[in-house]
């Protein structure tokens, strides 16, 4: 079964979430959690996992045959991105950095002088702890195409698990809903929304549920912190019920879960009376 982990805002609790769901579906079955969070993945603190370097993740960029070229500047002209900046009468100039490999600058050029190249923008790792098969992605620092690189991590997760067969697979994704978290949730049977009592995590779970209904993926709520804001959290209960979605778990406000961040250990480490919680979550997913 694969699930992602995500929510909208950042700081609910995502990442806390997803490890401590792998670590308990980890306890009875093969288990992987994909650290979809390219910008900033944090997975590997949380569970004291020392990660080796699995393969680069690499985007197409244009490379110029100056014999052929014209300096016609078509090239620049299609360049959304503005990474070729063209001046009448000189070759074309190419910022890499800014590209995002659309291609467009190929198709465009009426003399074929613009091939294919390739650049790093970012790196997967993998790492194992508490049973737990961790494939995380980390984006290059200054690059900006994070949605490839989670692309990757989870075509290459597909790869890497053919060989571990995971009967579960965990996706942690990152804040918001852009290109990301559209490539975290593709292809998922499940969708848990981890929100929080807050105006703006409310806000930030509506588009997130609007997205999965899109996708027509199945969901649940998962309330953390709940009794912080009771006003608040009655308010999320509401959207829920009007919206028919579950509310499949709630996470108390507790300074347990800074003790087991700090600690870098799952939080049922801490206090093993977590694992009812999250085995909850589990059972109303509906893992078998």
């Amino acid at each position: 079964m694969r699930i992602a982990v995500t929510g909208g805002k950042g700081g609910t609790g995502k990442s806390m979430v997803a490890t401590s769901l792998a670590v308990e579906l980890a306890r009875k079955s093969t288990t992987m959690l994909v650290d979809a969070d390219a910008e900033c993945p944090n997975d590997h603190l949380l569970l004291s996992i020392k990660l080796k370097k699995y393969s680069a993740v690499k985007q197409m960029i244009p490379k110029w045959d100056f014999k052929k070229c014209i300096k016609c500047g078509k090239c620049a002209s299609v360049c959304k991105q503005d990474a070729i900046a063209f001046v009448k009468g000189k070759y074309p100039a190419f910022v890499k950095d800014i590209c995002i490999g659309c291609k467009a600058c190929i198709v465009s050029c009426p003399v074929n002088a613009i091939t294919e190249s390739s650049k790093e923008i970012g790196t997967i790792y993998t790492g194992t702890n508490y049973g737990v098969n961790l494939v995380l992605s980390e984006l290059k620092l200054g690059e900006l195409a994070s949605g490839e690189v989670v692309a990757d991590v989870r075509k290459q997760a597909e790869k890497i698990n053919e060989k571990i067969k995971a009967k579960n697979m965990l996706i942690d994704s990152s804040a918001g809903i852009g290109c990301p978290v559209i490539a975290s949730l593709a292809g998922t049977d499940y969708i848990v929304a981890v929100t929080e009592p807050t105006p703006s995590a409310l806000h930030d779970l509506k588009r997130v549920m609007y997205l999965a209904k899109h996708f027509k993926i199945k969901c649940g709520i998962v309330i953390n912190k709940h009794d912080l804001e009771q006003s608040f959290c009655s308010k999320i209960e509401s959207y829920a019920r009007q919206s028919k979605i579950p509310i499949i778990g709630r996470i108390p406000y507790r300074k347990d879960f800074v003790d087991a961040t700090l600690k870098m250990k799952p939080v049922a480490e801490i206090n093993p009376e977590y694992r009812k919680i999250f085995a909850e979550i589990i059972g109303n997913i509906g893992v078998a």
